[in-house]
């Protein structure tokens, strides 16, 4: 069943006109990334070109999608704006909260049990105001949109990193902050800086052991994780066509680590089977009849470089499977090279749990490729050395793969079953471990890999491949086994094993006897909102302050971040999960993962204010500092921020005190969320005078009373021993984002303008 098809068809209805509008407007043929912002720009009238990274643009994506975990801070913020209904379809998905521990139906009655206050929050929220909700176990919410929601030139939006999956139904599908989802089901202009564009010419088609996944893998070598900063990397080429639809999601769906705003492929008729598939023919008829607009324009193919800002080729004839890692998934490897490597390195040999399925790789197509190595397992006696998981995307996907008998191939091979649900990938995993401070290494088919992500361990080596070759290295248990060339002990002697086989989609189509969706109530007005005022997991928020009207002065610097840190840094998953609907609770895991600087230590950082300065944990420090009326600042280093969209980040920071942040760099999501929750984003013009930051300092940020678009503020720096530095410091601020600074948040901006007290 196609959801919101009248909202599909309106889209399309209007897509041909505009996209004619915006061509007029540019004066050039478009890629697919322009004519999909054009047609869905606020208003709706194109009215003028724009300047890719630079101009900001307002837009009206199609629909909203929220994941549990940052659902919770999300409508916490929407039920303020005054709103009885989403302005667009929204959507709610049970997928973080449901921790792997020994399987599939433990766990998720388990979670159901310890997170029903808030299954029951995010439940009653959904149905009061309009909002799909998916129950615990129904799917990672990445695969159940690809399955029932993303459609050909739609735009999208979803409080998730990896919302991007739905490219590989050519969907313009975004990550933010949910302070932006409030926007958008709020009926107000969602802004985006008008990205850069980055093409990707794909040529040839996959073969052997290569698949899908190595594609991103290889991107990621060639952009890093900042390459894609402010762009949209647009997939293209014979080689595109030749993908499933399934594997140009994988694609997507990682590009996230690479700091892309999205990434999307065409349409073609691999998108048409896959809709066709999952009961979406009407979908797939309606893309067909126009599929011009789908597509880049014939001028932009044939001359790519004349219309892309960088142009990146890839033959998937040569190409060879990667394995990424360890700790950042851009450090990419040629399985070829990837032995050498782990002996150069010293990284652990030994391999001690491959996991596969995630929200990255957990299609039909995924688990047929594994099961076929799984198979080979068990038909040619070899011995699992390694733990093994599987992870289904969806119960539409795990119902299929049990019914044609996959999931009994990998219990035969030992594999664990675990809920469909995120669980190791975010870092809900209690895992099996007689040291959780040992150094050891696995390997995943997820997307992200920085320390402790999956396990809380600093010490494991966390690399990430394709599921086939996950499932190889599980087999060998060993990380320097190819499994290209390989043997390994069977029983009758040495074995080499076939390369793997998969299947695109079920032949006997998908089924599922309960997917998990949950309607809401056609009038939501009577429904109650179930919020204990007492509870230790959700809280009912205030608004922050607005703005002063004066500069800053006399702020004491939190932290210096050294090197990498994301947002797993400042706002850890895992454990803390639980607390994601309590702002202040779940503040006291703030930065506390963040390198001090001027110690190389963790979570302890100099007290200000404390008698004897003694050094404390972070939010220790920050609630000091709050308590007596200072604000502080936070100095971080290049691309801070990068990972998860989690607002958490930007909120916690907001909420204990943290009035700016200055550094290196900024990963776009964070950026954004600082943005939206009042703060300054400052970014140090000469990348060298974050050296002059001193641990005892006194910091002014002078200029704030004349605060305009394109103007650099000054940060003074008092010194303990009486000098100054003066810096100049840069910001992305528009005239829109100042407002949100001087109201003390978007939020705020919000309810002024719409007068929104909020229904509770």
């Amino acid at each position: 069943m196609a959801f919101d098809l009248d909202m599909i068809r309106a889209v399309y209805a209007g897509l041909g006109s505009r996209i004619e509008a915006a061509r007029t407007a540019v004066g050039r043929p478009l890629t697919l990334t322009e004519k999909i912002l054009y047609a869905h720009l606020y208003g709706g009238k194109v009215g003028e070109a724009y300047q890719r990274g630079v101009s900001y643009v307002d837009f009206t994506p199609d629909r909203v999608a929220m994941q549990d975990a940052t659902a919770q801070m999300a409508l916490l913020q929407f039920m303020q704006a005054g709103r009885d209904k989403t302005a667009v379809p929204s959507t709610v998905h049970c997928d973080h909260l449901i921790q792997a521990r020994d399987g599939a139906t433990e766990d998720l009655a388990l979670a159901n049990e310890e997170n029903r206050e808030v299954y029951d929050f995010l439940a009653s929220v959904s149905n009061k105001y309009g909002i799909g909700f998916w129950k615990p176990g129904a799917g990672i919410i990445h695969q159940v949109v690809l399955e029932n929601y993303a459609f050909p030139g739609g735009m999208m939006i979803g409080t998730d990193s990896h919302t991007p999956n739905a490219g590989g139904l050519g969907m313009v599908a975004i990550g933010v902050g949910g302070a932006d989802a409030v926007d958008v089901m709020a009926g107000m202009p969602w802004e985006l800086k008008f990205p850069k564009v980055i093409g990707v010419k794909l040529t040839g088609k996959l073969s052997g052991w290569t698949s899908a996944k190595d594609v991103i893998l290889r991107v990621a070598g060639i952009l890093t994780v900042k390459g894609g900063t402010g762009a949209i990397v647009e997939y293209f080429g014979e080689g595109a066509e030749n993908l499933s639809c399934t594997g140009k999601g994988t694609i997507c769906n990682m590009g996230a680590e690479i700091g892309a705003t999205t990434s999307v492929f065409g349409y073609d008729e691999k998108m048409g089977d896959y809709l066709r598939s999952t009961d979406r023919a009407d979908i797939a008829d309606l893309a067909r009849g126009v599929a011009q607009h789908l597509r880049a324009d014939d001028e932009v193919y044939a001359n790519p470089a004349d219309f892309y800002d960088q142009l990146i080729e890839i033959d998937l004839n040569t190409l060879e499977p990667y394995v990424n890692g360890p700790f950042t998934p851009d450090a990419a490897w040629p399985i070829s090279e990837f032995a050498a490597a782990v002996r150069a390195h010293g990284w652990p040999e030994k391999l001690e749990v491959g996991l596969i399925g995630s929200c990255t790789n957990s299609s039909y197509e995924d688990i047929t490729r594994a099961a076929s190595i799984a198979k080979q397992a068990v038909d040619k006696g070899l011995t699992v050395n390694a733990e093994f998981t599987i992870t289904p995307g969806s119960e539409q996907v795990r119902y299929t793969v049990a019914r044609d008998g996959l999931l009994d191939t990998f219990a035969e091979m030992g594999g664990v079953v675990l809920a469909n649900a995120c669980g190791p990938c975010i870092g809900q995993w209690a895992r099996h471990t007689d040291d959780p401070k040992r150094k050891n290494s696995i390997i995943t088919s997820f997307n992200r890999n920085f320390a402790k992500r999956n396990d809380g361990n600093p010490n494991t080596h966390a690399f990430v491949a394709s599921p086939e070759i996950v499932t190889a290295f599980a087999i060998a248990g060993n990380l320097t086994f190819n499994p290209l060339t390989d043997t390994l002990p069977g029983r009758s002697g040495a074995v080499k094993l076939d390369e793997p086989v998969g299947v695109e989609l079920p032949p006997a189509g998908f089924a599922v006897e309960d997917a998990g969706f949950q309607a809401p109530a056609a009038n939501g007005s009577g429904v109650q909102v179930l919020v204990d005022r007492n509870s230790d997991r959700l809280q009912l928020l205030e608004p922050f302050k607005p703005w002063e009207g004066r500069d800053l002065l006399g702020l004491r610097v939190l932290i210096k971040a050294l090197g990498k840190c994301t947002t797993d840094h400042i706002s850890m998953a895992g454990p803390w999960l639980k607390f994601r609907g309590h702002l202040d609770n779940i503040s006291n895991n703030m930065l506390i993962g963040a390198t001090n600087a001027f110690t190389g230590e963790t979570n302890a950082v100099k007290a200000s204010g404390i008698q004897g300065n003694p050094y404390v944990a972070v939010p220790v420090a920050a609630r000091t500092l709050k308590s007596m009326g200072v604000g502080s600042i936070v100095v971080g280093d290049e691309n801070y921020g990068e990972g998860s969209s989690r607002e958490h980040a930007a909120m916690e920071p907001r909420h204990l005190g943290v009035r700016a942040v200055l550094v290196k760099s900024f990963a776009r999501i964070h950026e954004t969320n600082l943005k939206k929750q009042g703060m300054l984003a400052l970014t140090f013009a000469n990348k060298a005078d974050y050296d002059l930051i001193e641990e005892d300092d006194q910091v002014d940020i002078l200029g704030l009373t004349s605060f305009a678009p394109g103007q650099p503020l000054q940060v003074r720096l008092r010194h303990a021993d009486g000098d100054t530095d003066l810096l100049t410091v840069n910001h992305t601020y528009n005239e829109g984002q100042i407002g949100w600074f001087r109201a003390g948040s978007a939020l705020n901006l919000i309810k002024l303008e719409t007068g929104g007290v909020g229904a509770f």
